[in-house]
This record gives C-alpha cells, structure tokens and sequence, in this order.
C-alpha cells in the first residue's frame, strides 16, 4: 500500500508528465537559445513545428540587431559588381537532424540598415522576427536546428553559431498557426 504522502507526489508527477506531453503535442517553443556578449543577451532563438512548418523565432534586445537571410544576395543586387567594404553576415538556419527542407523559407521582411554613401548594403533585424519554412520530418526526432550568424549593436558584433533541439515525437500536423501575410520569401 502507497503511503498518502507519496502518492500525492505520484500524482503530481503524473499529472507534471501529462501536462508536459501535451505540451509537446500542441507544439510549444523550445527552451529559448541565447547569444550573449559578457554577461547581457544580444539576442535568443527558439522553434516549434506548427503542422508542416518548422517555425524560429529570434527576439533581438535593445540595441542589437542581426541580418536577413538573404542579407548577402540583396547587397551583391544592390552593389551590381561595384566593390564594397564588406557585407555583414547573412543569418543561417541548417537543419542537421529529424528534419528537411520541403519548400523555401520566408522571413519577416528586413529592415534596410544600408550605408549607401560608403557602399555598405545591409537588411537585418531588430526587435520579434519569425522565420519558417515548410519541412519534412526523418524519423521520430528529435531535430536539431544550428542557427549561425552575427548579432551587432551600435559598437560591437557576436558571432552566433547555436544548436536547438526540437522534439518531433507527438508534434500537432494539422494546420499551421502562421500568418504568411506578415513574411517574405527568402530570395
């Protein structure tokens, strides 16, 4: 016979594993990744599957900012052969594990942070972005996710070079939670 006092702890903990599974079936975020500089956080990443859709959010602090996917190939349209100082570092999202791409990504559209007068061209982000993109799943998961880039502030630039693992086993398929109207597609 269980004493009462554990079973209410094995309740709990039954009632913890529940909540915890359904939490993974309704395709919550994943613990959010952090790119820091010393001790404050420049910017973090997070991801969840939304049916077909793996979904990465990165919510950027104040002052720091990163570039679009596409940063690289809208600076090369823009400088159409003319030589520039440098182009900053174009964010990269690979999939290396559980999952792959089933169509192009999209992203929310980027904010020309461009320098014309010194050649520099350069598309980023600042504040909540999303970027998706349609996949196909390998297997029972998890996947891992590796996000790499720069995250820059006014004075100073971080190299970011994440890994986020997303549970597969149990995710919702049904229709996505996305708002397409508010994304581009990457080019």
């Amino acid at each position: 016979m269980i004493k009462p006092a554990r079973q209410t702890v094995l309740k709990a903990m039954i009632l913890f594993s529940l909540a915890c599974a359904e939490a993974t079936y309704c395709g919550d975020w994943t613990n959010p990744a952090e790119v820091r500089h010393d001790v404050q956080r420049c910017v973090s990443y997070r991801a969840k599957l939304s049916g077909e859709f793996l979904v990465i959010q990165a919510t950027h602090e104040a002052g720091w900012h990163t570039y679009a996917l596409d940063n690289k190939q809208r600076a090369q349209e823009k400088l159409a052969g003319k030589r520039s100082l440098g182009i900053d570092r174009s964010t990269e999202i690979g999939l290396t594990e559980g999952l792959e791409l089933a169509g192009p990504w999209y992203q929310s559209p980027p904010k020309d942070l461009s320098k014309p007068e010194l050649r520099w061209y350069s598309w980023g982000f600042e504040g909540q972005v999303l970027f998706v993109a349609k996949v196909r799943r390998l297997g029972a998961g998890p996947a891992r996710i590796t996000v790499r880039g720069q995250a820059c502030a006014e004075a100073t630039c971080k190299n970011i070079d994440l890994a986020i693992s997303v549970p597969l086993a149990g995710a919702r398929t049904g229709a996505p939670d996305i708002d397409f109207k508010t994304l581009i597609q990457v080019h």
